[in-house]
């Protein structure tokens, strides 16, 4: 793999379907590409969300979504979750991952983020060892869902 022909940036519109072509390849969710444009159109223009897309060759290849979430309170400050953060399964063990999450750091110093926070599958233990060399611990938490 040639890391020349690779770059990230903030996705735009155009960018959607292979965005959910990557995540559904990735996490089997099968999207639907009506709702997806629809949710992006809705947000494109709001600073604290943040489509990212590594692009190789022209196809996209890795993705993230960064949401800077600015609050009140001090000691929380100003923080970041990252949520589906995924690279193309022909394109693992290339260190991708790790350059994406460069970027995203990048970005999230930009935004003046205290910490950056993601939550991983329990199965997803391949991208564990990713976060935890990169710097991410676990924290002392459990995740909750209701459903609504």
């Amino acid at each position: 793999m040639d890391k020349e022909k690779l770059n990230f940036r903030v996705a735009e519109r155009e960018d959607i379907e292979g965005i959910i072509k990557l995540c559904d390849e990735c996490f089997e969710e099968k999207t639907n590409l009506d709702y997806a444009y629809r949710i992006f159109d809705e947000n494109v223009n709001d600073k604290n969300q943040i489509y990212l897309v590594g692009e190789y060759d022209g196809d996209i290849i890795a993705h993230t979504k960064i949401t800077v979430i600015p609050t009140i309170y001090e000691n929380m400050n100003t923080y970041a979750i990252l949520n589906h953060v995924c690279v193309s399964p022909d394109f693992r063990r290339h260190n991708i991952a790790t350059l994406m999450l460069d970027e995203v750091t990048k970005i999230c110093k930009e935004h003046k983020c205290k910490t950056i926070e993601l939550w991983s599958r329990n199965f997803r233990q391949a991208a564990h060892a990713c976060y935890l060399n990169y710097g991410f611990v676990i924290d002392d938490a459990k995740f909750f869902i209701k459903k609504i």
